[in-house]
């Protein structure tokens, strides 16, 4: 069962000014990649990885390797989502002669975190920045802390809400002996369900079509 936690970040002038920091440098490199998309048609998270982690790094220094290696997984997450969905208006069966489409991230685009870049202790939590860690508290009932030690961590994104307003959101695989845990979380079946519009196209992503 997928389930997860949302986490209002309550940041002060100079943190929220990191994160959009931090948010803006992840989708510069996510718009540096997508056009190697869809020259090559290739998507896949480690053949993208293999192909153009080492000039990205070198292009993106102070972004850190760990957040480069995490933009060419939203660029491979994005892409498998447009192109290989059957329900995509962009699935490659739709598209003229093959072409693939250009994708754009905007500057609002989610910022996805791992264990590297990510960690909870207790209820600390400690997130990378491009200067330094940044620290929160959770502030969350007894039953999401415990939750965080026993399941799964599928996936964790930092979306901006509002112009004054961040969220993480985290994904967790929770096995059937610790559904009583849950109930302070949300359910849902795939990880797309609450990121994606009706359109199929996440709202910090523009498609340019070719003709």
């Amino acid at each position: 069962m997928n389930s997860y936690i949302r986490v209002p970040l309550n940041t002060n002038p100079e943190q929220f000014k990191r994160l959009l920091e931090l948010q803006e440098a992840f989708a510069q490199v996510c718009n540096e990649l997508a056009p190697e998309v869809k020259a090559s048609k290739v998507w896949n998270r480690v053949a993208l990885h293999h192909m153009h982690y080492r000039r990205l790094r070198e292009k993106f220094p102070s972004l850190g390797s760990q957040m480069v290696c995490n933009a060419i997984y939203a660029v491979s997450r994005t892409s498998r989502l447009l192109f290989q969905t059957p329900a995509s208006p962009y699935h490659l069966s739709k598209l003229k002669n093959g072409r693939l489409p250009l994708l754009h991230f905007a500057n609002s685009c989610p910022v996805y975190f791992d264990r590297h870049t990510l960690s909870v202790r207790g209820s600390g939590l400690s997130l990378f920045t491009l200067d330094g860690r940044m620290h929160f508290d959770l502030k969350l009932p007894p039953q999401q802390l415990l939750l965080f030690q026993f399941a799964k961590l599928r996936e964790i994104s930092l979306k901006r809400l509002t112009t004054d307003i961040f969220e993480l959101l985290f994904w967790l695989e929770v096995s059937e002996a610790q559904t009583d845990l849950t109930s302070e979380s949300e359910e849902f079946s795939s990880v797309e369900e609450i990121q994606v519009t009706s359109s199929f196209v996440p709202d910090y992503v523009s498609v340019e079509v070719v003709t």
